[in-house]
């Protein structure tokens, strides 16, 4: 099936709340080679008037990659995923993510635009707190790549 041309205005429900652990943060800072304390010292982190350790910046991926998946997934979407190139990823923070958050992700599909033989989509996830509590907005796009044409 190719890419549904009527994605744009969907929106997929929120994904299951993610717990945020002291250790998948150390572990994505070290990924990432961020190295400030208050992403491995709990003290550190309080000292700074955090509850706990504060994530990276991009640590929100990891959530919003939890409801691409139900964009990507979907059959009606038409997405084949061996055919996606991740082409542009933003992040704009509400509040830093920090350990013992419990957050869920909804996506909406904005805007699809053909290229070529392929398409770009552009989804945006709300990320927030199982409470409702704002914390992130990603926007992503992934250039679908089309099939290639006979000569």
């Amino acid at each position: 099936m190719p890419l549904n041309p009527d994605l744009v205005g969907w929106t997929y429900p929120p994904t299951e709340a993610y717990s945020v652990g002291r250790e998948a943060i150390r572990e994505f800072a070290r990924a990432v080679q961020a190295g400030h304390p208050a992403h491995h010292d709990v003290e550190a982190a309080r000292s700074l008037g955090h509850a706990d350790l504060v994530a990276p910046p991009t640590f929100a991926i990891v959530v919003a990659q939890r409801a691409d998946a139900a964009l990507i997934a979907d059959p009606e979407a038409g997405i084949d995923f061996s055919r996606v190139v991740h082409a542009d990823q933003r992040f704009t923070h509400h509040r830093p993510i920090v350990a013992g958050d419990e957050l869920v992700a909804e996506l909406h599909v904005d805007q699809v635009r053909a290229m070529g033989a392929g398409a770009m989509v552009t989804s945006r996830a709300e990320i927030r707190t199982a409470d409702g509590e704002r914390v992130a907005t990603t926007v992503s796009s992934l250039l679908v790549r089309g099939e290639e044409q006979d000569a």
